[in-house]
């Protein structure tokens, strides 16, 4: 049921969207001026509130700052001035070549603004994975709702907060609330949909924006694996996984390793050493290391807490598996050989556990890959090229080879997923595309048409018609001569 604040946000829903057509219209947000002017002011807002930022991060979510600092006010402000750097050169018409059919004449390709975007937010990242969609839409003209996660709501009370003191609210509003504000904003025709979240969610998104037929990215997420063969270094394969399983949000990121696959040769060594690594990396009482997050709510805790307690997994717990209610933290938990079936292995984990899978050979772990959705990101740790391209041929979002997570600070990457782990991608000029009509343009002069074009069409024009669309412009010759018919 929705509250008193919430009814009145619904009811103001559709008056904020038609508030932001009209800006639209008035072809502000299409100028250079204005789009350099917003994405300075975000930048401004990032750098003159890092403090604050830091702050309700660990208020709602547990994040350390040095994590905060790195993984969200860092990619958010480079991100930004890439945005400015660039913004003229992906502003600027592309030249295409023309045909003969088009000739004489010359033809572009123009990125337009999409208009009015929704821009529905994620509670793991909840800063970064507001303003960066912001940044693509905002660069490429496009007015913006966004609505953040209330998983997270003194992020969300501070964006709500600074956005209208930083950028031009006659384009951008923050539009906070539950369900029934989603619900009411889903039910509004937008130009674009940016929706991060689960597939459950994105399944939701997608349903709403077909009956405007609006045009969707869906950053979703899914189980994504992390095979290791015997040929790399093991301590240092150890000290990549665990950093990014455990050293970003604490497993709770859409392209954290859901689990591994290893080979058995290797498997009780690799055990090992990713045990040692941990205790390295957070001590041996990771509840006291302040450089490891939380869980970051009860909801979320239960849940992650109820795959532990499944019987077929519990058994195979070989290190970790502690649990505190009163601080949501669960520690780093290593599963050993779970059953392919478990609740465990069903779904994306997100969360700070990590089934390890003996298997034998390559082939045997694509196997278990090809059984699942396609994920948002494979790791792929070996330095036989010849494994490194088999395991290529898997569909995922995006691979990172002998690394994880770092894929997604390389602003010429694009970012996103492939079936059930999402749609269309952003960073870098992706997320200016994301938010961009490409329109083709064909321009002609008034004169050079060739007569043959025109009806009526005799024998003879139509000869020569076929002979210069197929090339034989010898043949063009010897019609336009007479010689042939």
């Amino acid at each position: 049921m929705a509250s008193e604040d919430e009814e009145t946000t619904v009811a103001a829903v559709p008056h904020i969207v038609k508030d932001l057509q009209r800006t639209v219209r008035s072809g502000i947000t299409r100028t250079v001026e204005w789009r350099m002017q917003q994405l300075r002011a975000i930048l401004k807002l990032v750098q003159e509130n890092e403090e604050r930022i830091t702050q309700v991060l660990a208020q709602d979510i547990g994040k350390p700052s040095h994590e905060v600092f790195l993984t969200e006010i860092f990619v958010a402000t480079a991100s930004c001035k890439l945005a400015i750097k660039e913004l003229k050169k992906w502003m600027a018409p592309q030249k295409v070549p023309i045909t003969i059919i088009a000739f004489p004449g010359t033809a572009e390709v123009i990125p337009e603004p999409f208009g009015v975007a929704l821009i529905i937010s994620p509670w793991n990242f909840p800063f970064l994975l507001a303003i960066d969609p912001i940044i693509g839409a905002l660069a490429a003209g496009c007015a913006v709702v966004l609505k953040p996660s209330e998983i997270t709501p003194t992020v969300s009370s501070l964006l709500a907060e600074l956005i209208p003191q930083y950028l031009d609210t006659d384009a951008i509003r923050v539009v906070e609330g539950g369900v029934p504000v989603v619900t009411a904003l889903l039910e509004q025709k937008w130009d674009k949909i940016f929706y991060t979240g689960c597939p459950r969610v994105g399944r939701i998104v997608m349903a709403a924006a077909a009956k405007h037929l609006t045009p969707v990215t869906l950053e979703l997420g899914g189980k994504c694996p992390v095979y290791i063969d015997d040929s790399v270094d093991l301590k240092v394969s150890a000290m990549r996984i665990c950093l990014g399983k455990w050293g970003v949000n604490v497993g709770q990121t859409c392209i954290s390793p859901d689990y591994l696959l290893v080979e058995e040769d290797i498997v009780s060594k690799l055990v090992e050493t990713i045990k040692a690594t941990i205790v390295q990396f957070f001590g041996e009482d990771p509840s006291t290391s302040a450089d490891l997050g939380r869980i970051v709510n009860e909801f979320h805790f239960q849940r992650l807490k109820g795959l532990l307690d499944d019987p077929r997994t519990a058994e195979r717990i070989v290190y970790g598996g502690q649990c505190d209610k009163k601080s949501l933290s669960i520690a780093p938990t290593l599963v050993l050989d779970v059953p392919l079936d478990t609740p465990i292995m069903s779904d994306e984990i997100f969360g700070p556990i990590l089934p390890i899978i003996t298997v034998k050979g390559v082939e045997k772990a694509m196997d278990v890959i090809l059984e699942f959705p396609k994920p948002l990101a494979l790791y792929i740790f070996t330095t036989r090229k010849a494994v490194e391209e088999q395991l290529l041929t898997i569909s995922a979002g995006g691979v990172g080879i002998n690394e994880t997570i770092s894929h997604f600070g390389v602003p010429g990457l694009p970012f996103g997923g492939v079936g059930e782990s999402g749609m269309g991608a952003y960073h870098g000029k992706h997320s200016f595309d994301a938010f961009s009509h490409k329109k083709g343009v064909l321009h002609k002069g008034m004169g050079g048409d060739l007569p043959a074009k025109f009806p009526p069409y005799t024998d003879a024009k139509k000869s020569l018609i076929r002979c210069i669309v197929t090339g034989d412009f010898f043949g063009a010759l010897l019609v336009f001569l007479r010689i042939r018919k």
